[in-house]
């Protein structure tokens, strides 16, 4: 059984995890394209995550989906979706039930993609809406993985320009973190046994009356 909610305290002396294998980042269609696409095309369960350019003031427009990152186990790939757009494959994955795409919060994500080409989203699973089954309240990333990975993940980079020439190193892997991370986390919990509320003691059972009524005397 999972915990309920962990304090910070606690999540600051859990050990830090990161993505451990490849990360391509694609700006242009070609042959790191077609090669992500073929991959992720044949994994069951890929773990999935947007960023956008952050904004500071009202002043500033809303920037949109700038980055679409998708993950297996040993190769994560980053889309830069303002240089790049959403492929048509990309749509079609997608909309394909066959393969797990698990994020947190997914619907602002899918909508915002949607901009760039229109799809009908399935085979996704938010890890948001289904931790409450496994008794988790907790809703942020960075908890969910506390709790039923016992790691801690780093979101220094959370605000950064998504939208810079190029992504530093730190960047990059702060991406393709938070999408592998949220596979790592659905793997755990589609074998684990779900939380359920304690069976309620049925009420006392009202004894009875033997023995005729009398009237009421007046």
């Amino acid at each position: 059984m999972f915990a309920k909610t962990i304090d910070q305290t606690e999540l600051e002396h859990l050990p830090l995890a990161a993505f451990p294998g490849e990360i391509v980042v694609i700006d242009k269609p070609g042959p790191a394209l077609d090669a992500a696409v073929r991959y992720l095309r044949t994994r069951k369960v890929i773990g999935f995550d947007t960023e956008s350019r952050p904004s500071f003031s009202q002043d500033q427009p809303h920037y949109g989906v700038s980055l679409l990152q998708l993950s297996g186990a040993e190769k994560a790939f980053l889309f830069r979706i303002k240089l790049l757009g959403l492929d048509p494959r990309l749509a079609a994955l997608m909309a394909n039930p066959a393969v797990i795409k698990v994020g947190a919060a997914v619907h602002d994500d899918l909508k915002g993609l949607a901009k760039y080409h229109p799809f009908d989203p399935k085979g996704f699973v938010d890890l948001q809406k289904i931790g409450g089954e496994y008794g988790i309240q907790e809703k942020s990333v960075k908890k969910m993985a506390a709790i039923i990975l016992g790691v801690r993940i780093s979101k220094t980079q959370q605000l950064s320009n998504w939208e810079a020439p190029f992504l530093s190193e730190a960047q990059r892997r702060y991406a393709a973190t938070d999408a592998w991370i949220c596979r790592e986390m659905y793997k755990i919990l589609s074998v684990s046994e779900k939380y359920s509320l304690p069976e309620e003691e049925p009420a006392p059972k009202k004894e009875k009356k033997h023995g005729k009524s009398h009237p009421k005397k007046r």
